[in-house]
């Protein structure tokens, strides 16, 4: 609600002080215009940074997909581990206790 109250004399204030500062951004184009030069070569530096990281982020990426994969199954099968373990002592002592025929 203090915003709207406040909306008016933001607005007349912000106008008047965007004339007032007019004729020293107009004075600033030129060194603007200097900058530039060093703009582009930011962003060539960091266009080809990019490109340098950009495989071993990806392989990053797919370690960790690959870490969360075993893990999740890890833990969809640790509670199952020891009906596992019972079923394989009955399947040993089953299979110990078979009569051989030769």
């Amino acid at each position: 609600m203090f915003w709207l109250l406040t909306l008016p004399f933001r607005i007349v204030f912000g106008v008047l002080f965007g004339l007032l500062s007019l004729p020293f951004a107009l004075l600033a184009i030129p060194f603007a215009l200097l900058a530039l030069p060093f703009m582009l070569l930011r962003f060539l530096i960091r266009t080809a940074v990019t490109l340098l990281v950009l495989p071993f982020v990806a392989l990053a990426t797919f370690i960790a997909i690959v870490a969360a994969f075993f893990a999740l199954s890890f833990t969809i099968a640790a509670p199952l581990l020891p009906l596992a373990f019972v079923a394989l002592v009955v399947w040993a002592i089953l299979r110990l206790a078979r009569p051989r025929f030769a």
